[in-house]
C-alpha cells in the first residue's frame, strides 16, 4: 500500500494555492475556486504523492489533521519562506522523538509542520 494524496478543506482557494506553491509544490490541477491538486517534489524515484485542496468555505481551521512535509534543510527552507511573507508559529525545534520541526498555518488555518529527520524517520531507535 502507498499513501497516494491528503486532501485539505480550503476557504480562499487563490490564496491556498499560492501558499503551496511558495512551500514548493507543483500544482498540477487547477480548476478554481474548487479544486487544486499539487505534486509534492523529491520523490526518490517512485511516483511523487500528491496533496490537494477542495473548497469549504464554512471551514474553520484545526490543529488536525496535520501535514508533515519533509525538507532536506529546515532552517534553510524556514528562511527562504519568511523571506517569501510566510509566518511561522514555531521555529524550528528539535523534538524528542529525534525530528526537528516547524510549524505554520495554510490560508484556511490547516497546521502545517515542516521537518527533517533523516535515518529516523523510517527507523528510530526504538522501532519495532
Amino acid at each position: 500500500m502507498r499513501l497516494n494524496q491528503v486532501t485539505v478543506a480550503c476557504v480562499d482557494y487563490d490564496a491556498s494555492v499560492a501558499f503551496y506553491r511558495t512551500l514548493g509544490l507543483l500544482l498540477i490541477v487547477d480548476s478554481p475556486p474548487h479544486y487544486a491538486r499539487f505534486e509534492c517534489p523529491g520523490s526518490e524515484g517512485g511516483a511523487p504523492a500528491t496533496f490537494s485542496l477542495h473548497l469549504d468555505e464554512e471551514w474553520a481551521g484545526c490543529d488536525y489533521p496535520l501535514v508533515y512535509f519533509e525538507v532536506e534543510d529546515l532552517a534553510a527552507e524556514v528562511t527562504r519562506l519568511e523571506a517569501a511573507g510566510l509566518v511561522f508559529e514555531v521555529q524550528p525545534v528539535d523534538q524528542r522523538w529525534l525530528w526537528r520541526e516547524a510549524y505554520l498555518r495554510d490560508p484556511a488555518g490547516n497546521r502545517v509542520c515542516l521537518y527533517t529527520a533523516g535515518e529516523n524517520r523510517r527507523f528510530p531507535p526504538w522501532r519495532v
